[in-house]
């Protein structure tokens, strides 16, 4: 079978802190915990599908103790414990917190989980209801004066413990019997009959969309709590069974949910600059170290150096190996800030999690069922809307792993989703043409993908003009990370360059459009001028001009590029640069680390290529000395290296000497030579 009916082992508990730790409280205060505890576990609902006797019998329990311990406060003469009725308190303190603790566990997680554990659930039930009737039978009535009536319920609860069994519905063991068949059959690529399908997913209480991916997310959670890698692989199976039955079942219910691929929780805030990548410039998630020193998040450098590149995108330096070496340090530190932050480090969220899992053959071919039934559903869509539902749903299937990308891809959406990347349907339905876009992006992410969309035909072309005359900003800053995915490729990069409607379509939206949309066009920018043709057909298209209108902005993002230009762009860019040179002071005094060496390296290029004009324009700034000082003394290494050149040059033009500075004494002599008079001028 595909999954093994002994395959799912228990899960991992997620206990509060305290769940299983006695108060270490005395007499009275000890029963008000106890009766508040009760009373909790007395408020939870039986569960409505599964484990709904044990759910019933763990509550009614706890409401008939609830009397007791009520009771008990209302005679607070009784409650002064000897030693051993403290101690039986106690311990029925801890096993109430274990029934709570299960319940919620059960409650909140996932119910195809639930399903496939069943047995393991109920014997957990009923160990806790024989560790509650071992402390009712040395229950100390001769020491504490009860009522009859209360002596009598106490007495009845311990019976009904002690004759406790473990309780299996046969209706959930059938039930799980089907969902076990449905999976092997799935991996011998057999699709579920739709009216069983629906019988399970119901019974299990999916009745719609909504709860059907609250299930999926739930699933996804589960992996994390377990440590056996085909557990985790045979639940990415469930997973894959509940996003094919969702798909099936209720079609496009989903369609309205919006899309987290920018969380609202990151872009409302400042992302510090070193916790960013410096080729995508989002938030690093596994930052890595490069030979040169630079550090990236690992899948962008990854896809950098896949592309063919032999050199550090930041420094231009030859890569003399491509090892990538963890940054924990920085890790850590992106970590704690994003806890600070509320906002979840894991990216994709559960998508990379669930990533890092190896797949089965089930799961493989509940994503290609899920795939081909969308996709054919797309062929023949009637309206519109219809077609949003069914695209919206390949957005999100793209989002979660390569082999749905690849699948997608491989079913023919690509052209299909050209259709709905045209202006007149962006004017009429614009959140069609943002989910087709968006669709097209996370494919494009897939390596052999970004030569399937190049080579469809209309499909790069629908792209551009997404980026051109997009209804939205998010459907534009979508196209403009489509060209930015198809770019990794050397030779896509070339193509897109000599593109006069790229070039402009990423200008007008990097001026223009909104932050996040913006620095979807500045990335696609920065990767384009990594070609020295590119470089020349984005000078004549403003891009000086456009770094000058949002360095104030965006300063590491707008100077980053204005390094790379002014060292591709021959003296044209440096002549365009001109006017830029004060900004470029205010970043050295004012900028992140990362943006004070990306100004200085573009100063020192201005400055030697530029001759003597750039040298006095960057000369007269007030306390540019001083500035060009404090860089020396702090920031990243290249950043120092930088600084001590750009002094020399200013120094160099000061005496009237010539300003080639090829020769000049190593920088990083330099900084040692002079960082012993630093303080001395800072303090002037």
């Amino acid at each position: 079978m595909a999954v093994s009916p002994h395959a799912f082992p228990p899960r991992k508990r997620r206990p509060s802190a305290g769940a299983f730790v006695s108060p270490k409280l005395a007499d009275i205060n000890l029963v008000k915990s106890l009766l508040s505890l009760s009373q909790e576990i007395s408020s939870f609902k039986p569960f409505q599908c599964l484990l709904k006797r044990n759910s019933v019998s763990s509550i009614n329990k706890s409401k008939l103790l609830s009397i007791l311990f009520d009771e008990l406060i209302k005679n607070p003469a009784s409650v002064f414990f000897s030693p051993s009725t403290l101690l039986c308190f106690e311990e029925m303190y801890i096993v109430l917190q274990r029934i709570k603790t299960l319940l919620e566990d059960c409650s909140n997680g996932s119910k195809m989980w639930m399903l496939m554990q069943i047995q393991v659930l109920s014997n957990n039930f009923h160990e806790l209801t024989l560790e509650l009737s071992t402390l009712l039978d040395i229950f100390p009535f001769k020491e504490i004066e009860l009522g009859q009536d209360v002596e009598e319920l106490v007495v009845l609860v311990r019976k009904q413990c002690g004759k406790s069994k473990p309780v299996v519905d046969p209706g959930d063991v059938f039930l799980r019997r089907e969902v076990l068949t449905m999976l092997d059959r799935i991996e011998k690529e057999i699709v579920p009959d739709q009216l069983k399908l629906k019988k399970v997913i119901e019974d299990l209480g999916l009745r719609d969309g909504s709860s059907c991916r609250e299930e999926i997310e739930s699933l996804q959670d589960e992996i994390q709590n377990q440590v056996d890698e085909k557990s985790k692989s045979d639940i990415v199976s469930l997973i894959g069974l509940v996003r094919y039955a969702n798909c099936v079942l209720f079609g496009s219910s989903t369609a309205s949910k919006p899309d987290h691929r920018r969380k609202k929780s990151t872009s409302d805030l400042t992302i510090p600059a070193d916790f960013r990548c410096p080729i995508t410039l989002e938030l690093m998630r596994d930052p890595v170290v490069v030979a040169t020193g630079q550090t990236y998040d690992r899948e962008s450098i990854n896809l950098w150096i896949e592309s063919g590149h032999s050199t550090c995108p930041k420094t231009g330096q030859t890569l003399i190996h491509t090892n990538l070496i963890p940054n924990r340090a920085l890790r850590n530190l992106i970590t704690m800030w994003c806890r600070e932050q509320g906002i979840p480090f894991e990216t994709v969220g559960n998508n990379e999690k669930v990533n890092s899992v190896k797949g089965t053959k089930a799961a493989f071919e509940a994503t290609k069922m899920t795939v081909s039934f969308l996709v054919n559903k797309l062929s023949g869509s009637q309206t519109m809307e219809a077609a949003n539902g069914v695209v919206y749903e390949l957005r999100a299937l793209s989002k979660t792993d390569s082999d749905s990308r690849a699948c997608i891809a491989e079913a023919g959406a690509i052209p299909i989703l050209v259709r709905y990347l045209g202006s007149s349907v962006g004017l009429e339905h614009p959140n069609l043409q943002v989910n087709a876009v968006t669709t097209i992006l996370n494919l494009s992410i897939l390596e052999a993908n970004k030569t399937r969309i190049v080579e469809t035909d209309g499909a790069l072309n629908g792209v551009i003009e997404v980026l051109r005359s997009g209804a939205t900003w998010e459907a534009k800053g979508n196209a403009a990370a489509t060209i930015f995915s198809l770019s990794g490729i050397h030779g896509y990069r070339k193509g897109l360059g000599r593109k006069t409607r790229v070039i402009k379509g990423l200008l007008d939206l990097a001026k223009d459009g909104p932050t996040s949309s913006q620095k979807d066009a500045l990335v696609a920018i920065l990767n384009l001028a990594g070609d020295r043709e590119t470089v020349g057909r984005l000078v004549e298209g403003g891009v000086i001009q456009m770094v000058s209108g949002v360095i104030d902005e965006l300063p590491e993002e707008a100077v980053t590029i204005l390094e790379a230009v002014t060292r591709r762009g021959g003296l044209t860019a440096i002549a365009a640069a001109f006017n830029i040179i004060k900004k470029l002071g205010v970043i050295l005094r004012e900028g992140s680390d990362n943006a004070r060496e990306s100004a200085s390296a573009t100063l020192v290029t201005m400055c030697r290529k530029g001759g003597p004009e750039m040298v006095a324009e960057l000369a007269v700034i007030p306390g540019i000395e001083r500035i060009i000082w404090e860089v020396m003394g702090g920031g990243t290494a290249r950043g120092r290296r930088k600084a001590a050149t750009l002094l020399r040059i200013l120094r160099r033009w000061a005496a009237g000497l010539d300003l080639d500075t090829n020769n000049v004494v190593d920088s990083s002599n330099m900084i040692t030579m002079t960082v012993g008079t630093s303080r001395t001028i800072l303090q002037a």
